[in-house]
């Protein structure tokens, strides 16, 4: 390996340690509560260092959020690429994202339960990963509809229930473990199918 490749190796490493350590910060402290130099001091570089890789605590937090998107994107991509009847496709990509959840509870409360509203919105999210997971959920929804599959529908609209309703389930089992929750697959499945059969023709 020549030394232009080990710097780049080692560079990703710093930038994987520094995305980990604040992943890790904002889910047992808040992201309020963190600053540049508390997620430096956990790595043991100066808060100068982390600059080098990301502007500000808003820019760390996106790419900790981009990270996660980006695993989803790239599921619903592949149950896209593969799709012969949408709705089964539609309920696979559903389960996904609820199975992702519960299996990186920590990705997932940094990037959509302890997130912070972010000031400007459109900055960090037009054309994020987060907008293209939206977006294949959005297309499958279409095909649905295209399809006969489902009846005439707001597709924004519809996919943005269809979201809510996921997010609710997977937020729910990582938050509150302890409730006296029906088998575990049974409610996510009934929630799902409950969704879907709702927009069936």
């Amino acid at each position: 390996m020549g030394s232009k490749q080990r710097r780049e190796r080692e560079k990703e490493s710093l930038r994987r340690d520094i995305l980990d350590a604040a992943r890790d910060l904002f889910v047992k402290e808040g992201y309020e509560n963190v600053s540049m130099r508390r997620i430096a001091e956990k790595i043991d570089y100066s808060p100068t260092t982390i600059y080098l890789y990301f502007e500000d605590k808003g820019d760390l937090l996106f790419q900790v959020c981009e990270e996660t998107f980006s695993k989803l994107a790239n599921k619903s991509e592949s149950l896209l690429a593969e799709m012969a009847d949408p709705v089964t496709t539609l309920r696979k990509i559903e389960r996904a994202y609820v199975d992702f959840g519960l299996k990186y509870p920590n990705h997932y409360k940094v990037t959509f339960i302890n997130r912070p509203e972010l000031r400007d919105m459109s900055k960090y999210y037009e054309k994020s990963m987060g907008q293209k997971a939206f977006n294949l959920l959005k297309e499958c929804v279409a095909e649905c509809v295209r399809r006969k599959k489902f009846r005439r529908v707001d597709v924004e609209a519809a996919s943005q229930a269809l979201w809510a309703s996921v997010h609710g389930v997977t937020a729910l089992l990582i938050t509150h473990p302890n409730f006296p929750w029906a088998e575990k697959n049974k409610l996510i499945d009934l929630v799902i199918d409950t969704m879907i059969q709702g927009f069936k023709v």
